[in-house]
């Protein structure tokens, strides 16, 4: 592992739910009113614990749209349109079937923006490929579709509690303003950096902090 990169501890990750949480969230929400958009979620491994953060906000009504809780690979087909050969083909836990999720709960609402987690919480359920702790996030945001791939440690909870602070630490970076060169964001379908656990209380990275991530793809 690159020892600039660490995994946050389960401590650090409950630490968010104080002022980095409420910041990522008036972020969020901020931009979402000032573009005039609609939120939705699609979440498997988290069982619908995204929309529920979002929903405990008073006045989330004004930018949250709906959830979908796929937790089952009939009900990613059912509910969000997933090509049952997609999932066969690549596995519930994949980049394809993440981003058909976010796709799909663009396509299954009025909203405008959307974001879906698939993965492995444990504790059992993971394999050489697709280790315990094994998420795929994706985001539709502006038109465009962005993927990415992480590992979380620690158990259950801790898995699942770091999968929403991700994702929304990384909605609320897309739905922002470009980033700079600076804050190594590349788009035209170039692999892209936009936030690392060593930065997870900045919505952006500060220049040249290495990061191993798995970096965030923007495709098609």
């Amino acid at each position: 592992m690159n020892p600039h990169h660490q995994l946050l501890s389960k401590e650090e990750l409950l630490a968010l739910d104080g002022i980095a949480l409420e910041a990522i969230f008036t972020n969020i929400s901020d931009l979402l009113l000032a573009q005039n958009q609609m939120l939705a979620t699609a979440e498997s491994c988290t069982g619908g614990l995204i929309a529920g953060v979002c929903t405990d906000r008073a006045g989330s009504s004004q930018w949250f749209e709906r959830g979908f809780v796929t937790y089952s690979n009939a009900a990613k087909s059912e509910m969000l349109a997933v090509p049952r050969t997609l999932i066969d083909q690549h596995g519930a836990v994949s980049e394809p079937v993440a981003r058909a999720m976010a796709e799909g709960a663009l396509a299954h609402s009025a909203a405008q923006a959307s974001v879906a987690v698939t993965g492995v919480a444990g504790p059992t359920g993971g394999s050489a490929d697709k280790p315990v702790g094994t998420v795929w996030l994706a985001w539709c945001v502006h038109g465009r579709t962005y993927s990415e791939r992480q590992h979380f440690a620690g158990d259950r909870a801790a898995v699942r509690a770091a999968t929403v602070r991700h994702a929304l630490v990384q909605l609320a970076h897309l739905l922002g303003p470009i980033a700079t060169s600076s804050e190594r964001l590349r788009t035209g379908g170039q692999p892209a950096c936009i936030q690392c656990h060593t930065c997870f209380n900045r919505l952006s990275p500060p220049p040249g902090t290495p990061c191993g991530a798995e970096p965030v793809r923007e495709m098609g």
